[in-house]
C-alpha cells in the first residue's frame, strides 16, 4: 500500500504532463506533492527496518515467532512510523515554506524532490541543508542500521544450520527484500547525500526513478 503511495504522488502528474504536452506545476501543488513524497517515502524506509527484524525474528526465532511479532507490536511499530515521518515532512514542508523563489523557476526533475528545490531558492539555505543532513542520518541511518543488525544475525543464524536445503529455504525468503533495500538505500543516498547528483540533474533523475518507481 506504502508503495502505491509512492508512486501516486509522482506517477499521475507525469502521466498528465505527457498527455497535456504541459509541464507546469504551481508552488501550492509542488509543496503537496513534496508533503506526501516525504512522508512515504520516509516510511518505505521504516517498513523495510521493520520487514528486516521480521525476518530475523521468523528465522533466528521461529517457534517464538507469532508471541514476538504479536498484532499489538505491529501495530505500535506502524503508529511509530507514520507519527514520525508526519512530523519530519511537516518541518521538511514548513521550512521549505519560509524560503523565497523567483517567479518562474524550471526544476530540472520529473517531480519536486526536496533538494532540487532548495537549488532553486533565492534565499539562505544554510538551515534547510543542515536538516536534510541530520534527518538523512537519524531517520535513514538508523533504519539502515537496524537492517544491517538484522541481517548480520540472520547470516549468522543460516551458517548454523547443517542441511544445505534449510539454507537455502531461509536465505530465499530474504533476497527480494535485500535486493529492494540495496536498490532503495543505495539510490535515495546517492541523490540526498551525493554532490555530484545535485549538479548533474539526468543522473539524479535516474537515481530518482530507481527509488520511486522501480523498487516499488
Amino acid at each position: 500500500f506504502i508503495d502505491i503511495c509512492v508512486t501516486s504522488t509522482t506517477i499521475p502528474n507525469i502521466v498528465i504532463n505527457i498527455q497535456t504536452q504541459s509541464k507546469v506545476i504551481t508552488y501550492a501543488g509542488c509543496i503537496t506533492q513534496m508533503y506526501f513524497f516525504i512522508i512515504f517515502s520516509g516510511l518505505d524506509i521504516y517498513l523495510l527496518s521493520v520487514m528486516a527484524y521480521d525476518r530475523f525474528v521468523a528465522i533466528c526465532h521461529p517457534l517464538q515467532y507469532m508471541v514476538i511479532m504479536n498484532p499489538q507490536l505491529c501495530g505500535l511499530l506502524l503508529l511509530v512510523s507514520c507519527i514520525a515521518n508526519i512530523l519530519h515532512s511537516l518541518l521538511q514542508t514548513s521550512i521549505m515554506l519560509q524560503l523565497s523563489f523567483c517567479r518562474e523557476v524550471e526544476i530540472s526533475h520529473f517531480f519536486c524532490e526536496l533538494n532540487h528545490m532548495i537549488q532553486l531558492a533565492c534565499s539562505d539555505t544554510f538551515l534547510n541543508d543542515t536538516i536534510i543532513y541530520v534527518s538523512a542520518v537519524l531517520l535513514a541511518g538508523g533504519p539502515l542500521a537496524g537492517i544491517l543488525c538484522s541481517y548480520t544475525k540472520i547470516i549468522s543464524s543460516i551458517h548454523r544450520i547443517s542441511s544445505a536445503q534449510g539454507k537455502y529455504k531461509a536465505f530465499s525468503t530474504c533476497v527480494s527484500h535485500l535486493l529492494v533495500v540495496s536498490l532503495f538505500y543505495c539510490t535515495v543516498l546517492g541523490v540526498y547525500l551525493s554532490s555530484t547528483a545535485l549538479r548533474n540533474s539526468r543522473a539524479s533523475a535516474i537515481a530518482s526513478v530507481m527509488y520511486t518507481v522501480v523498487t516499488p
